[in-house]
């Protein structure tokens, strides 16, 4: 019979033997499911079922760098806010806030209740003198009572910048839509000459346009030619004191106006093409004589 030391010599090497890599999973116990590693069918699984799942990882993490990539980072709004605005914008800024506080002030016909409501209707007539609708049936009645071919000349021209006046200051103000210092509804008159918005101011625009037009090709004393130059000055204060514009649309509507003038001086018509313009209207026309 072997030994008591024998039999404890024996035990030990087979625990060492059973402690190795290779033989730990002898050492654990079988999993009571029907799928657990012991289960000598199903357990094992194929190459292609382990290389499908330890792909998929790995496709979901490429998908999803690929969806990041794709997708840039949106910013918060309050984040795009500029907390350090330049100098451009504070000076623009600046320079909108006293036009707008000095229009108001000096809106004092805006209303009957304003510190000059009293003489709001002869700053509305004032402001009438410089009305688009006004000189465009004024230029017609004139051309129709004109007989000398210089003076149809400059009546087409002067009512064709009339009409280049209106149709630009209505496209601008269209475009930019900016409302007056004082929330007005604009009047029939307005409407029809679609003066509705307030910058560029169109009277002041037309006034400028038809006075610089007139020095240019009327022979009128110096007394006349300064009280010209006033009225259009006058025109363009009218519709500021009326509450209708600001100052800046006040300017850029003195500028623009020039602007138109420089652009008739370049297409002028000729006073032949001014005759077969009023015979086309008149409906005289022949194109054989």
């Amino acid at each position: 019979m072997p030994s008591s030391s024998n039999v404890r010599s024996r035990a030990r090497e087979r625990n060492s033997v059973l402690s190795r890599p290779e033989f730990m999973s002898l050492n654990h116990q079988p999993l009571r499911s029907g799928a657990g590693p012991a289960d000598g069918r199903g357990s094992a699984r194929r190459p292609g079922q382990i290389k499908h799942q330890t792909s998929q990882p790995s496709e979901e993490s490429t998908d999803s760098g690929s969806r990041d990539r794709r997708e840039p980072t949106k910013m918060p709004e309050e984040d795009c806010m500029q907390l350090n605005p330049s100098f451009k914008g504070i000076a623009m800024n600046s320079l909108l806030a006293i036009d707008i506080c000095l229009s108001k002030r000096m809106g004092v016909c805006a209303y009957t209740s304003s510190s000059w409501g009293g003489c709001r209707s002869m700053v509305g007539l004032l402001a009438l003198t410089g009305h688009g609708i006004t000189w465009i049936i004024g230029t017609i009645v004139c051309l129709t009572r004109s007989n000398t071919l210089a003076g149809q000349e400059v009546l087409v021209n002067l009512l064709l910048a009339l009409v280049l006046d209106v149709m630009t200051v209505a496209g601008v103000q269209r475009l930019v839509k900016r409302r007056g210092p004082w929330e007005m509804t604009p009047g029939f008159l307005d409407c029809v000459a679609m003066d509705i918005y307030s910058f560029p101011a169109a009277h002041a625009s037309r006034a400028a346009m038809v006075s610089k037009f007139l020095l240019s090709h009327l022979v009128l004393a110096v007394p006349l030619r300064i009280l010209l130059v006033l009225w259009a000055l006058l025109v363009g204060m009218s519709r500021v004191l009326l509450g209708k514009h600001h100052l800046t649309d006040m300017l850029c509507g003195f500028a623009l106006g020039l602007l138109h003038f420089s652009l008739m001086e370049t297409v002028w018509l000729s006073s032949s093409t001014c005759q077969t313009l009023i015979s086309i209207s008149t409906l005289s026309w022949s194109p054989f004589f």
